[in-house]
């Protein structure tokens, strides 16, 4: 980034952070600081209240996120000081087991230094393995055929199963890619049933509690911190309306609508709308009952709403991509449905990267 770019960058984000926690006396000569680090050197690190309220700003920021009544929450885990890959795993192994929480879900973010060359391959950290087999259908997920084949020329053995936790891969610098298993004690899976479906359970679904995305980059003031995997919790939908449900992902709505009995042969009968509303509370409903964390997207549109009305009386506009905000099952039943937005792209924020091995 050119120098004169980060400057402008550094200064409207310092701006509007020393601004919002009312730090506004410190305000000249950091941005002193800050001005000699970046003619100096052409960067700077950010302060630790600097860097925690940017990934909180980022959040609140996101376009794509319905979930960001509750920005003020995350947790932040500093993690700039590590250079080496036994250390970057074990701060990932951490995320996993603080931002799971035993099922009482965390919002977490880990933040790995912006000038160490830190890569995380895996689009989440916790993913299921998608295989092709050479004359039939995928097995697992789907969208994970083209990482899973990298971690397989790594030297990860494939299990050839539909809910294979996959590996955790590393690069750093000009260093080969480093692979390592995610230890099982630390991984919670949720088996998906049904409340009144007893045949439900031989699907044998399941579905990993943690939403970890770790394939965006965090933008705070011009830094770019390409390795900062953060999670909020699930919205039901993403697991029961896509995830499980797209017909190039797991596809499993023929399967649930002849559980039921439909005729998948007559559109008329909507077969795959009544085998999406169940495959939807199968989730939710095995999700509680595990007890971990998970909301369904009327409760999720009402709290988007909320944010909506707590950031006007801020004197801030929400940014939001209405096609990501609106949920992919019954979305004129939800508010945002019918609430006009704007999409222009705030800083702080995340943004989806190109994959590694590209």
């Amino acid at each position: 980034m050119e120098k004169q770019t980060l400057l402008e960058k550094a200064k409207a984000y310092l701006e509007l952070c020393y601004h919002e926690l009312n730090k506004e006396n410190l305000l000249e000569e950091r941005w002193q600081v800050i001005q000699n680090s970046i003619k100096k050197t052409g960067t700077y690190e950010l302060l630790d209240f600097e860097l925690d309220y940017g990934t909180k700003v980022a959040w609140r920021n996101s376009n794509k996120c319905i979930g960001r009544l509750f920005w003020r929450s995350m947790e932040v885990l500093d993690k700039r000081s590590l250079d080496n890959a036994d250390e970057v795993f074990d701060a990932l192994f951490e995320h996993i087991d603080f931002a799971t929480n035993g099922g009482n879900i965390r919002s977490t973010i880990t933040v790995f230094n912006a000038h160490k060359g830190i890569q995380l391959w895996n689009p989440q950290l916790l993913g299921f393995a998608g295989y092709v087999q050479e004359d039939g259908p995928i097995i697992g997920d789907s969208k994970n055929v083209e990482f899973t084949q990298k971690c397989i020329d790594f030297g990860w053995k494939p299990k050839m199963g539909q809910f294979d936790i996959l590996p955790l891969v590393v690069r750093i610098g000009e260093d080969a890619p480093v692979l390592r298993e995610i230890p099982k004690e630390i991984i919670t899976l949720v088996s998906i049933e049904h409340p009144s479906m007893e045949a439900f359970k031989d699907l044998n679904l399941q579905w990993y509690s943690t939403p970890i995305i770790s394939n965006m980059t965090l933008e705070i003031g011009g830094i770019e911190f390409l390795s900062a995997p953060f999670n909020g919790w699930y919205m039901g939908t993403e697991i029961g309306a896509r995830n499980l449900a797209d017909e190039d992902r797991y596809n499993l709505l023929p399967t649930v609508a002849k559980l039921m009995g439909l005729d998948i042969r007559d559109k008329n009968s909507l077969w795959k709308d009544r085998a999406l509303v169940e495959l939807n509370q199968a989730v939710l409903y095995s999700f509680r009952k595990a007890g971990v964390k998970i909301i369904d997207h009327h409760s999720a549109s009402k709290q988007f709403m909320q944010f909506m009305r707590q950031e006007a009386k801020e004197g801030r506009d929400v940014m939001a991509d209405w096609a990501w905000i609106v949920p992919p099952t019954s979305g004129s039943t939800t508010k945002v449905f019918h609430t006009e937005m704007q999409n222009s792209v705030l800083s702080p924020n995340y943004f989806y990267q190109e994959n590694p091995w590209d």
